[in-house]
């Protein structure tokens, strides 16, 4: 039996978060398939284990986790790996897996999800959450103009934080060579030994063509 045990599903931004944490420190991890378009979050059973009814869920060590925030901090602790070398270092973790929660993975994932998943979306609202999403690739471009990673002079949590839902880039339909910052960080993340595309890491894709999405991401 693995050492973590990752309730997921391939189309999931925020457990793929955690996959790529556990699979760029070579953990000892299985991943355990959450057949969110078929309902199973919405079940009692999947409730009675994560009352908020959401993916990703982690388990180690007699504990279970939600939260990708969560997950991640934790993750930095047990593995030894991404995590802050000083409390200036937490403070600006915390900024960014604030912000990534709050704001990029919120207005990026509402609109892939509405583009991608979700048949006749209203226009108005897929163009709004466009606009939503827009100004916060803008400010995560800010933040990497001149640096290589979020935080530091490494790879930390912000860094696989933010890039949860960005590897999705053709079906929110970006173009990131308008984002150069935003581009270089995305391929120097890709050539970190253990990447692998979501779809690739978590089981679950494709989706059965007669999936039909039944809640948000």
């Amino acid at each position: 039996m693995a050492e973590y045990t990752l309730w997921c599903f391939a189309q999931s931004g925020n457990a793929y978060k955690a996959a790529l944490a556990l699979a760029l420190a070579d953990a000892d991890w299985a991943p355990r398939f959450v057949d969110f378009f078929g309902g199973e979050t919405k079940t009692a059973a999947f409730r009675a284990v994560n009352v908020t009814g959401e993916v990703p869920l982690l388990e180690h060590d007699g504990r279970r986790l939600g939260q990708s925030g969560v997950i991640l901090d934790y993750l930095a602790q047990t593995l030894g790996r991404f995590g802050a070398r000083d409390d200036d270092e937490r403070r600006e973790i915390l900024r960014w897996l604030f912000w990534d929660n709050h704001k990029l993975t919120s207005y990026t994932a509402t609109y892939r999800y509405l583009r991608t998943f979700v048949p006749d979306p209203d226009p108005a609202v897929v163009a709004e959450f466009g606009k939503r999403a827009q100004a916060a690739w803008a400010v995560l471009e800010a933040g990497l103009a001149g640096r290589d990673w979020l935080v530091g002079d490494r790879t930390t949590i912000p860094d696989l934080s933010c890039r949860g839902y960005l590897h999705f880039a053709d079906e929110p339909g970006v173009d990131w060579n308008g984002y150069p910052s935003v581009r270089d960080w995305l391929a120097r993340l890709a050539a970190l030994p253990g990447w692998r595309h979501p779809y690739e890491l978590m089981p679950g894709h494709p989706r059965p063509a007669a999936a039909v999405p039944v809640g948000a991401r």
